[in-house]
């Protein structure tokens, strides 16, 4: 069985097609799939789908990167119960959101904001860093950050380690086949501190073709012929990784 750490199964890209999307992720050997915000109007269709999929579908709530932070504060106060994590939450040091240093400064307060309140509701924190990979990792040790997945982290190997060495987890989507970037984190980052994810709609095994959570074995199996372990004893290992990092998991699970 196996769990996706990642998703945006709210995207209108699934629209047409959820209930067949979610029927191909079971008979794949999902059992469940987090589903993260990433701004404030996200929360409402996410609600919306754990009353559809009460099992399968998993909130976490959370904005990136340079968002008020004021409009999401009351859904993650209201519904902190509800959560599996904090999330998507983080940097994103790519020019399409970060043109100056006032804008790197922006995105850090937001996500120190963001770290003080999965601390004081003791949720993990599901984690963005695209070209933030350094800074990101930094930002949430010094924050004092525990419980923390590092999601589809672009950054070099090196510095995953840091992360490593801070408890924190990484998640590895489809998209793993498709270059060597994520392979050589995976190659350096010990087994148990690996999980799955496949930001579905995005990630997956063929660029630009929609991603979805049946697409999670790719990863799986991509991990057992780096690691060179048997799929099983992977699957079983990163089932447990995921359970660890995010307990609240097994309330939705019967």
């Amino acid at each position: 069985m196996f769990i996706d750490a990642h998703t945006h199964l709210y995207d209108a890209e699934f629209d047409e097609d959820l209930s067949e999307v979610i029927q191909r992720a079971k008979e794949a050997g999902v059992k469940a799939a987090q589903v993260v915000a990433i701004q404030p109007s996200d929360c409402t269709k996410i609600l919306e789908l754990q009353k559809r999929f009460p099992e399968f579908c998993l909130p976490g709530f959370g904005i990136h990167p340079v968002q008020d932070l004021d409009e999401m504060l009351p859904w993650i106060e209201e519904h902190h119960s509800k959560l599996v994590c904090i999330g998507e939450v983080g940097l994103d040091f790519t020019p399409h959101w970060c043109k100056t240093d006032e804008d790197k400064r922006s995105q850090r307060e937001v996500l120190l904001k963001q770290v003080y309140l999965a601390r004081k509701y003791d949720l993990p924190l599901n984690v963005h860093s695209r070209s933030a990979g350094r800074p990101t990792i930094a930002l949430l040790k010094e924050a004092g950050a525990e419980s923390v997945l590092m999601h589809a982290f672009d950054g070099r190997p090196a510095y995953a380690l840091d992360g490593v060495s801070a408890g924190y987890f990484f998640s590895v989507p489809p998209s793993i086949i498709r270059g060597d970037q994520m392979k050589k984190l995976v190659q350096r980052v010990p087994l148990e501190k690996l999980i799955l994810e496949t930001d579905s709609p995005a990630l997956g095994p063929e660029k630009q073709v929609r991603n979805e959570p049946a697409n999670i074995r790719v990863s799986c199996e991509c991990i057992a012929d780096i690691k060179g372990l048997d799929v099983d004893i992977v699957a079983q290992a990163l089932w447990k990784n995921t359970l660890k990092l995010f307990p609240r998991i097994k309330l939705y699970m019967r």
